[in-house]
């Protein structure tokens, strides 16, 4: 609960609103709110860079590599198709040509020349019989395609690459016999897109065999194992990922539970010192700062637990001294001045036994409790009996608890109630699942409502603190010693529950405790 006056914080409200815009609040509502989420975020978007990156390079290494591979599979099928014709008589080429079986995008013509638009791609030049295989300085003489650019390499026996390419246009022709090789080759343009023509002028007549084909477009996605790869990849990562975050955030979320613990119970057990030297270096730091504060509460509950049993003494021998008072008038109201100081040393030395006092936990079953501090009240307070009432949706409601504490804290509630109330009803709802880190238990609610005035509401939190009571008491003619109360809320606080006062409409207050079951 939070200590500060609501003014001071509509201040801080309306000093950082001009400065948020819409931005920052849109960015808080998309942004994840625990910090194991925003790790792993971030990790997991670092991790996409990084494989985008990647795969863009394997990428581009994998369409070089498959269009060196379609251009060889082209140029083998081109070799195949002209030497099927070219080993053919010439009176018998027509027929062969129209029976060869050829896959879909792919014609063979028998043409008295090339086509238009055709680029010159080799010619050859006439050797005898013993030239089978032409030096390589003679096929770069013979290279007037492209504006006559003589940087290509050449076509020719040796499998050399085109101008598209390893081996775009080179017809793969080492293997056939020197009266086999056509006299001239042309090559379509560039312009053509994936659409590809080589025409080949016959080496024993004046046709030409023309072929065109369509190259196909390398694909990424050519081979199955490569998505597959990814997919395995990128949920291997991801998962390794939010393993790490865990594990690494685990540390964070102890040590807010043991601060969140402490600030119930201030003897709660210390943090384990184990872990990364960072994690055990804090866990150290939080034991270490535990300590103090364990040991400065309870210096100061010492203190005041002697100071008021030094007391004890002194006001009885008042009261004594009092009796020998002639006026009865001013006897009267000095033995009631010390018997409510009396009063509120008891109290001071209650409170000094309840935060040293460690009784053992143990299960309870809180309806029966409830029940007999309704029934005891009545009994108590005869007259107000009928005020009184206890309701309750469940028949058996077990918690973990220290029996006598918490029993004490919840007397001093119903006190309260009726003492400043005139009456109280004792609500017992039913358990409910915990919330967040503390899904895992179970927590019961405890309603202590009465009609009297109130409370302002700047008064709600400062009840609790020692010796501390309203400017305006509830009740003119009653007044306690501010530390029922602060008794309540430490006892609950220790078992791991909470309590929170509110007024009620249109009159009255109500008190809701929260215990874990």
């Amino acid at each position: 609960m939070s200590a500060f006056p609501q003014s001071f914080l509509s201040e801080q409200k309306t000093e950082t609103s001009p400065t948020g815009g819409w931005w920052p609040r849109l960015r808080r509502r998309l942004l994840p709110q625990s910090l194991a989420a925003r790790t792993t975020l971030l990790l997991i978007g670092g991790l996409g860079v990084i494989q985008i990156i990647g795969l863009t390079i394997h990428a581009m290494d994998r369409f070089d590599f498959d269009q060196r591979m379609i251009n060889a599979q082209a140029r083998s099928k081109v070799f195949t198709y002209y030497r099927a014709i070219v080993e053919t008589a010439p009176s018998d080429r027509a027929r062969e040509l129209a029976a060869l079986p050829l896959p879909p995008g792919v014609t063979i013509t028998l043409t008295p020349g090339p086509e238009p638009d055709m680029v010159n791609g080799v010619v050859m030049p006439p050797h005898g019989p013993h030239r089978m295989h032409p030096p390589e300085e003679d096929w770069h003489d013979h290279m007037p395609f492209e504006g006559d650019r003589h940087d290509h390499p050449p076509f020719g026996p040796g499998g050399h690459d085109g101008p598209d390419g390893p081996g775009d246009g080179d017809p793969g022709l080492g293997p056939l016999p020197q009266s086999l090789r056509p006299e001239q080759v042309m090559i379509s343009p560039d312009t053509r897109g994936r659409r590809r023509t080589i025409a080949f002028l016959l080496p024993d007549e004046r046709r030409w065999v023309t072929i065109h084909y369509i190259q196909p477009r390398p694909s990424l996605f050519r081979s199955p194992t490569f998505p597959i790869a990814f997919l395995i990849m990128t949920f291997t990562g991801g998962l390794l990922i939010l393993w790490g975050v865990r594990r690494l955030i685990a540390p964070v979320s102890t040590l807010a539970a043991a601060a969140e613990e402490l600030g119930r119970n201030v003897n709660a057990p210390p943090m384990p010192e184990d872990g990364p030297r960072e994690v055990a270096r804090a866990a150290h730091a939080f034991n270490t700062m535990a300590h103090r504060i364990r040991r400065y509460l309870m210096d100061r509950t010492l203190m005041l637990t002697a100071i008021g049993h030094d007391l004890r003494t002194p006001i009885t021998r008042l009261k004594l001294r009092a009796e020998f008072v002639e006026d009865d008038e001013m006897r009267a109201k000095m033995l009631s001045d010390l018997d409510e100081l009396e009063s509120m040393v008891a109290a001071t030395l209650a409170f000094g036994r309840d935060a040293a006092q460690r009784e053992p936990m143990g299960q309870i079953n809180l309806t029966a409790l409830l029940q007999t501090i309704a029934d005891e009240a009545a009994e108590t307070c005869p007259d107000m009996a009928d005020r009184i009432a206890f309701v309750s949706e469940m028949p058996d409601v077990h918690v973990r608890a220290r029996p006598m504490a918490l029993k004490r804290a919840l007397s001093n509630l119903v006190t309260n109630a009726i003492k400043y109330g005139g009456g109280v009803q004792i609500v017992l709802l039913p358990p409910r699942p915990g919330e967040g880190e503390d899904a895992d238990e179970s927590r019961v609610t405890i309603l202590i409502e009465d009609d009297g005035p109130g409370l302002p509401t700047e008064d709600l939190e400062r009840m609790f603190d020692p010796f501390v009571r309203a400017e305006q008491s509830r009740n003119r003619e009653t007044g306690g010693t501010g530390l029922g109360l602060s008794i309540s809320r430490n006892i609950i606080w220790g078992l791991g529950g909470d309590i929170r006062l509110g007024n009620r409409q249109p009159h009255g207050l109500r008190v809701t405790v929260t215990l874990v079951c």
